[in-house]
């Protein structure tokens, strides 16, 4: 542990002492060999606070309307890989056609090799017996779609809950003592009152 948090630290040196644009141009000019790893989410989050996903009103149990598509992983996969990045995996909210994607998109970086039963960028479309799915059979298409959630008036963003922020209020401060019913249920109200009006009920 100790040996990778002083190379990480080599490294924020190297991208300050060297002004670099990036990571991986830094870490060369500072004579440093790494190997670039992701684990991102499978949702999206711009929304998120300063914790992250967690800050989230609809963490846990309601984030799948944030699902990213495959086709969005793909362009990830895409400007990871052009990044320096060559171990892309994938965390909270991945699914198996997730990882297809990343297959897919670098199949030339990896050999040529493809999952059985590609259906890279909705090729499988083209035998559709819809003549207006069968146009959606290629890559234009998919990259410029700008997906749905299908929940009418629903919010495009949320406002994070910010638990991580807690100085003034005192039902969000941590303590070890396990949690009462009743700050429990002042704690809701508390929440549902200050997301009210916001396009979420936490």
């Amino acid at each position: 542990e100790f040996g990778l948090q002083l190379y990480l630290r080599r490294v924020r040196e190297a991208v300050v002492s060297t002004q670099s644009t990036g990571m991986v141009d830094a870490v060369k000019e500072a004579g440093l060999n790494a190997h670039y790893m992701v684990q991102p989410l499978g949702f999206w989050t711009p929304d998120a606070g300063v914790q992250g996903f967690i800050d989230l009103p609809e963490f846990p149990f309601a984030l799948e309307a944030r699902i990213m598509t495959r086709f969005d992983m793909a362009r990830y996969a895409r400007e990871a890989w052009d990044a320096g990045i060559r171990f892309i995996g994938g965390c909270c909210g991945y699914e198996p056609y997730h990882i297809r994607a990343v297959s897919e998109e670098l199949s030339a970086e990896r050999g040529g090799y493809l999952p059985a039963n590609c259906s890279k960028w909705g090729a499988c479309l083209a035998k559709h017996t819809k003549p207006w799915v069968r146009n959606r059979s290629n890559r234009e298409y998919w990259e410029n779609l700008n997906p749905s959630t299908g929940r009418p008036f629903s919010a495009s963003l949320s406002k994070p809950s910010q638990w991580g922020i807690t100085a003034g209020d005192d039902l969000l401060k941590q303590h070890t003592e396990e949690t009462t019913e009743a700050e429990l249920e002042a704690g809701t109200k508390f929440l549902i009152a200050k997301h009210k009006g916001r396009g979420c009920v936490c």
